[in-house]
């Protein structure tokens, strides 16, 4: 019953995020973390993004714009070796405690950089690569920052959804070798990233029958509600 429940969850994010760019990892990370612990989740998630990504982009692939994904990338996966680097060293409860506080912070600084309509071009996407990288190494998703920056990039729809994700393809391709090296990612964790991973993909091809009728802007509340419900879980985990 866990893993039908984690498999439903999974379906909905990755149709949801399929659609919007992001949130499969906000939705499915507490529900892993109740059920795995966040040093068993941590991985598991991982594996699940790097698929959802991948069929993002086998979804979208005639639209990557490859350019602006090598920008990010390349800066991005030095930052995620660092910063899963980072994450493998600290304690249990403080890996809880700053996912939870990471979710919450994300949605007014989401709005800020709404509100700023900057103009982003490559270069800004190399510099924002490493830092963002370096945060998703460590925080496990970061769309909530990374999505406005390509959207101001000048990437919609198809063409947004399909570089985003072959950029964070890169990066969770880089976390999850930084986690076989410290020995995280033994195999029986690597296949359960993988059927929770399928339900994601699922998820992903549902979506795009829906991608041109419903904007993303109307998922824009729901995904912050879902930011601070997942943020207040990890917050009261980590203080149990």
């Amino acid at each position: 019953m866990d893993y039908v429940l984690i498999l439903a969850v999974g379906l909905i994010a990755g149709t949801v995020s399929g659609i919007v760019g992001f949130g499969s990892s906000i939705m499915l990370m507490p529900v892993l973390v109740l059920k795995f612990g966040p040093v068993t989740a941590v991985p598991i998630m991982a594996v699940a993004a790097a698929m959802a990504n991948l069929s993002r982009v086998m979804i979208w692939w005639r639209e990557v714009d490859w350019r602006t994904c090598a920008a990010y990338s390349v800066t991005g996966i030095i930052g995620a070796s660092l910063g899963a680097r980072t994450l493998v060293a600290l304690p249990q409860n403080m890996i809880e405690g700053a996912l939870g506080g990471f979710f919450i912070a994300m949605i007014p600084l989401r709005h800020w950089l709404k509100r700023r309509n900057m103009v982003i071009n490559r270069v800004h996407l190399a510099v924002a690569g490493l830092f963002i990288g370096y945060i998703t190494g460590i925080a496990v998703s970061t769309g909530p920052i990374s999505v406005p920056l390509f959207l101001a990039h000048g990437l919609i729809k198809g063409a947004f959804i399909a570089t985003e994700a072959a950029s964070s393809l890169a990066i969770y391709a880089t976390k999850l070798v930084v986690f076989r090296e410290f020995g995280v990612l033994p195999w029986p964790i690597f296949v359960k990233g993988l059927i929770v991973g399928s339900s994601l993909m699922v998820g992903s091809w549902l979506s795009k029958r829906f991608m041109i009728r419903l904007p993303a802007e109307r998922f824009q509340l729901f995904m912050d509600a879902l930011m601070l419900v997942s943020g207040a879980v990890m917050l009261g985990a980590a203080l149990i």
